[in-house]
């Protein structure tokens, strides 16, 4: 019998020692070889590799002990599945914050709750009566980018900026007919002429925000918040500056057949709130639609299929692993402290003061109705860019960066699946692989396949296609939606997390006091900056995208691909940052050393 040396390691973080029994066996092609524990064979493959039935005896063992750790929970009904625990501490073990990201994330929140105290204080005594008032609590820790935003944010062209390059760049989209919405009342043919003929050479877009239309405010500390439903359409300029031309802050109706239209040749604070309402409605969608569900959701959902559908030997397995890094307690956590009935959405908080006006319920109406939305092609940049007709604007630096990503993820994972999976026919005969599929759209997803989600994969492109938005989404596109809070929120003026007076109808009646008595209150205010913050600052212990230290793989053929994609992730920083060097605004989102390997904040 032959002489084996083993060496077992439990991580390298604070406190990731056990005393708990390590379990190891070893197979061979003749048998198992009787140890005191066994050791199991960490070459990846599919369950029809299997020589031995041993193999595959330990596989099914494998995911029957898993699928009862890793159990489906319904948060909201109509919304995706989540993994089934009520706190953090519920999570199973491989799943929770290793010591060292738990200490950071409770001590920095606890420090920035200790600054928003201290701001609130310093403003006890003072007036709040103007938009320089803003400036007492733009203090502490901020970017460059977050000055920039204070020093400009009224301008109309850092507003038709965002659109392309901010916080959200998923609203924006190219007009190939004037919105319905869009009443054009007698006296605005001036208007209608500008607008057509921008429509007519390509350069007319909108971001319609309809999807806020009959949501209910919110009630905060006894006030009655507000909430509007805007339409914008902007104009492209040939230099690629992309501004504003009109602004309906809210639909019509019955009581309303014409909507007011703000120009940006209305008195200058009228064309302001017309700008903060259109800033508010984005902030809303930004973080429940496009943050919350498209990302957060989507990868807990992809986080507890592969755990309970894909044995660790197997090779998809092995890739997805480490995207879902710590994406089930954020999860957890977001639930439970953020957005429950104690959370900054809701109605009762106990530990900080409320902050937006699509809580107290708002919020959970507003994911149902997103849901529709959810389409396998809207996670797709490549047929969501297309379809928004977005593709080829040099000034869309998010579209360009996202395409490129999705290209070199694409190689990557093509160049793993073809390892393993050399036929069509291979893909077809996974059931492993099949039940994951199945997991995902028509559990976890709630019956997705009427949105474009498969339920099956009948070939290697197939697969890899859905793989490849898999990664996307739990990498560069969080990214590109988190990672801009603390550019763009921190000036509470640009994004304001709530509305405290209803729109305006009347050009010539918006005051100072208006604008002040609409936009966020000083305790609202300072919940916004600690929240974003928090949640958009750099972790301590990121892990940019492809360089887990782990090594999942072993075959020397995976270790290849891993390698040419990590090369490709550095050409694309070299390319990006070459680029931002000639921009007076410097896109960062999307620079791979920027985008975190998993959903981790």
């Amino acid at each position: 019998m032959g002489r084996y040396r083993i060496r077992v390691a439990t991580g390298a973080w604070l406190f990731s020692g056990s005393h708990n029994r390590v379990r190891l066996w070893l197979v061979g092609t003749l048998g198992e070889v009787e140890l005191e524990p066994q050791l199991r064979l960490a070459r990846a493959r599919l369950a029809g590799d299997n020589t031995l039935d041993v193999f595959q005896k330990h596989r099914e063992k494998e995911l029957k002990e898993r699928q009862q750790i890793y159990r489906w929970a319904t948060w909201k009904k109509g919304l995706p599945l989540t993994i089934a625990a009520d706190c953090k501490d519920d999570l199973p073990p491989n799943m929770k914050f290793h010591e060292d990201k738990r200490l950071d994330f409770e001590c920095t929140l606890k420090a920035r709750v200790a600054e928003m105290v201290l701001k609130r204080v310093y403003t006890l005594l003072s007036h709040w009566n103007r938009l320089e008032d803003f400036d007492q609590i733009f203090w502490g820790q901020k970017s460059a980018l977050a000055e920039k935003v204070h020093q400009c944010w009224q301008d109309d062209e850092l507003f038709g900026y965002q659109f392309l390059n901010g916080a959200n760049p998923m609203m924006l989209r190219r007009t190939t007919s004037l919105p319905t919405r869009l009443v054009l009342p007698s006296g605005t043919e001036e208007l209608q002429a500008q607008l057509e003929k921008e429509l007519q050479n390509g350069s007319l877009f909108e971001a319609d925000f309809i999807l806020l239309d009959g949501i209910p405010a919110n009630v905060i500390r006894g006030e009655k918040q507000y909430l509007a439903a805007p339409l914008v359409m902007l104009k492209m300029e040939p230099s690629g500056k992309l501004l504003p031309m009109v602004i309906q802050i809210q639909p019509p109706n019955s009581s309303s057949p014409t909507p007011a239209l703000f120009l940006p040749s209305d008195p200058p604070l009228a064309w302001l709130l017309a700008k903060s309402w259109v800033r508010n409605a984005d902030f809303q969608l930004h973080q429940l639609q496009y943050h919350l569900l498209n990302t957060h959701l989507v990868a807990e959902v992809i986080a507890v299929a592969t755990m309970r559908c894909l044995p660790g030997l197997h090779p998809i397995y092995k890739l997805l692993i480490p995207h879902i890094r710590y994406t089930m307690e954020i999860n957890t956590r977001a639930r439970t402290q953020l957005i429950s009935e104690n959370g900054i959405f809701d109605q009762t908080c106990q530990l900080l003061s409320q902050a937006v006006n699509t809580g107290g319920g708002g919020h959970v109406q507003l994911l149902h109705q997103a849901m529709a939305q959810l389409t396998y092609s809207s996670l797709c940049p490549p047929n969501d860019l297309a379809d928004r007709g977005l593709l080829g604007i040099p000034s869309a630096l998010y579209a360009h960066d996202a395409l490129r990503l999705w290209e070199i993820i694409a190689r990557y994972v093509e160049g793993i699946v073809h390892v393993f999976y050399q036929r069509d026919d291979v893909v077809r005969a996974d059931p492993e692989l099949q039940a994951w599929c199945r997991e995902i759209t028509e559990v976890g997803l709630c019956k997705a396949q009427d949105r474009g989600f498969p339920i099956s994969f009948q070939s290697q492109d197939e697969l890899c296609h859905f793989l490849t938005m898999c990664i996307f989404t739990c990498t560069a596109q969080h990214g590109a939606i988190n990672q801009g809070q603390l550019d763009w929120y921190s000036w509470v003026p640009n994004a304001p997390c709530t509305m405290r007076m209803p729109p305006p109808t009347i050009k010539e009646d918006v005051t100072m006091a208006t604008v002040m008595g609409s936009l966020p209150d000083v305790q609202q205010s300072c919940l916004q900056m600690t929240i974003t913050w928090h949640l958009g600052r750099l972790q301590p212990d990121m892990v940019p995208l492809g360089h887990h230290k782990e090594n999942y793989f072993s075959g020397p053929k995976a270790k290849a691909v891993l390698r040419q994609f990590q090369t490709d992730l550095k050409n694309l920083e070299n390319e990006i940052t070459a680029r931002n060097e000639q921009l007076d605004l410097p896109y960062e989102y999307l620079k791979p050393s920027h985008i975190e390997n998993s959903i981790t904040i």
